[in-house]
């Protein structure tokens, strides 16, 4: 088993969660989504993200697609 089979990045996160990835990064950097920083990468353990992923409502942005 590799060291990193149990961490996910940005992109991994956000197609899990459905969210975009740079929403992934912010959460990681306010401290909502525990994760780790190693370079320009962050890491977030796949237990964590099961925990988060299952209490996370995103949000949808105020402005709408009005479809004519």
């Amino acid at each position: 088993m590799a060291l990193l089979d149990d961490y996910f990045n940005a992109i991994e996160a956000s197609r899990r969660l459905g969210i975009h990835s740079e929403t992934v990064k912010r959460l990681c950097r306010q401290g909502d989504l525990p994760a780790v920083k190693i370079h320009n990468t962050w890491l977030i353990k796949r237990d964590i993200l099961d925990n988060f992923a299952a209490t996370y409502l995103p949000r949808r942005g105020a402005r709408k697609r009005l479809l004519l």
